[in-house]
Formats: structure tokens, C-alpha cells, sequence
């Protein structure tokens, strides 16, 4: 994956905003990180995307760093231009790199958490260090399976942007653990399949995603599926426990999104199959 700073990802016509709310309307109970239900916490110019600077300047000369942020700003400008073409604007997320710990506005979070959203913030928390998991310890090398994780914590942003993070946190506190759960899952499909929309246009400028860029992220999104780590942990599953979908089921919703690259398909709330 190369990443050709100056360019500008141009989105398709035929998503209206009105089409967007009516997903929302619809699917009123989508988006939110499900460690949040854990009680954990839950062409133009490239922008340049915006960093927690007491944060990330330590790790400002990092490779990694510099990655994240391109593939940031590439996000930052898919979206821009689609909410721009409906009329709305798109107000970025904010980028928090840490190392070992992280204090958000929802909560305290170490480097086990993985990278997460806080939707009371609207920032993006990463420890580097998980790519590096990513890698060695998932089975998930190259630059788009990271590309990829960051763009399903940005379908987060995009989650809370439709109003529909608020809405949920008052839903959930009547909620079982096993419903939140099984709620949870189709939050975090959903997040998957706004990845795969970012994908589609990215895919769609010259240079950007090499040969196999695509399944390097359908490769990532197998390898941190339910099944498949509690398989690696436990050593079986337990369906109940699920909060992000199945290894299947989240391939299955990035390369929906991606090969559409429209919205209104990500409605996993009423979906007919997971």
C-alpha cells in the first residue's frame, strides 16, 4: 500500500443525507465500542489530521506514527467528501497515540484494551504497540491490515457523527449482558462495513492499495473475530460472549461496504444475515 500524499478520495454519487437518516431512523440502536458494554470504556490537499500533541509527541518520528496519520487523513478526506456532497459537514476525530496507559473522557485504558473510540471525546486512542500484536501474534501482517483498524475505529466516529451513540448508552443501561452483546455485535459489524466503504474509494485512487492490500485487511478483520480469539485463548467459543462478530461475519461486512462503497447498505441492524 502506498501512500500518495496530495491526493483526494473521490466518493460516488446516489447517498443522499436524507438516505442516511433514514438508515438512522431506522437502525436507531447502532454505534458504540463495545468495551464501553464491558465497562471498560467504552482532487484537494491532504488535511492534516488532528494529534493529541502531549500524547503522540513522543512517538512523532515513528514510522508507524507517520503511517497512521496518512492513512488518517485519507479517511478524514473520503468522508469529508461524502458528507460535503450531501450537504453536511464532517467534523474529524482526533488522533491520541499512547504508550502503556491513557487516561480518556471514558475512562482509564491500558495498552491491553486495544485501540478504541470515545465517543465523549471524539478520539481515536492507539497504542502502537498493537500493530506490532497485530503482526506476530494475530497472524495479521502489512500496512492495510493496520489501515484497516483504524478505519473501523473512525466507523465509530462516523456512528456518533448520525446521533447514534447517545442514544444508545441510554438503551443499554435496561440491557442484559447478553443482549448488550448481541447488540454490540452489530455496532461493531457496522463499524466494519464503514472500513470497507473508506476502502472502496481509497481503491478507487491510483497507487494507493496494491495487489493484495484488500485481503490483508480481510485478513485482519478474520483474525480478531469472536470465535477465532476465544478459540486461540480458551480454546472454545462461547456465542453469548460475542461483542464483535464472528471471524465470517466480519470479513463478510468490510467487503460489503467495500465493494459498495454506500451506507445504507452497513444496516446490520436489519439485516436478514449477519
Amino acid at each position: 500500500m502506498r501512500m500518495p500524499i496530495g491526493r483526494r478520495a473521490t466518493a460516488g454519487g446516489g447517498l443522499g443525507l436524507t438516505g442516511i437518516l433514514v438508515v438512522v431512523g431506522i437502525a436507531w440502536l447502532m454505534g458504540i465500542n463495545p468495551l464501553a458494554l464491558l465497562g471498560q470504556l467504552d482532487g484537494g490537499s491532504f488535511q492534516q489530521p488532528q494529534f493529541d500533541r502531549q500524547t503522540a509527541q513522543s512517538a512523532a518520528n515513528d514510522e508507524t506514527a507517520q503511517f497512521v496519520s496518512v492513512v488518517l487523513a485519507d479517511t478524514e478526506n473520503t468522508w469529508s467528501t461524502i458528507f460535503e456532497q450531501n450537504g453536511a459537514s464532517y467534523p474529524e476525530p482526533t488522533l491520541v497515540l499512547f504508550s502503556g496507559s491513557v487516561s480518556s473522557a471514558c475512562g482509564y485504558a491500558s495498552a491491553a484494551t486495544g485501540p478504541f473510540y470515545c465517543s465523549a471525546d471524539n478520539k481515536l486512542y492507539i497504542d502502537l504497540s498493537f500493530y506490532r500484536e497485530l503482526a506476530n501474534q494475530l497472524n495479521a501482517p502489512g500496512d492495510f491490515a493496520q489501515a484497516y483498524v483504524l478505519a473501523h475505529e473512525v466507523g465509530h466516529h462516523i456512528q456518533n457523527v448520525l446521533g447514534i451513540l447517545p442514544k444508545f448508552h441510554r438503551v443499554r443501561q435496561s440491557m442484559s449482558r447478553t443482549e448488550a452483546n448481541a447488540l454490540s455485535v452489530r455496532v461493531e459489524l457496522q463499524a466494519d462495513c464503514y472500513a470497507g466503504i473508506w476502502a472502496h474509494y481509497a481503491a478507487r485512487q491510483k497507487g494507493f492499495v496494491e495487489e493484495g492490500d484488500i485481503d490483508e485487511a480481510l485478513n485482519a478483520a478474520s483474525r480478531i473475530g469472536d470465535d477465532t480469539l476465544q478459540k486461540q485463548t480458551q480454546g472454545y467459543v462461547v456465542p453469548d460472549s460475542f461483542n464483535h462478530g464472528t471471524s465470517a461475519q466480519r470479513a463478510r461486512w468490510f467487503r460489503t461496504g467495500f465493494q459498495s462503497g454506500d451506507l445504507n447498505v452497513c444496516d446490520t441492524f436489519n439485516a436478514a444475515q449477519l
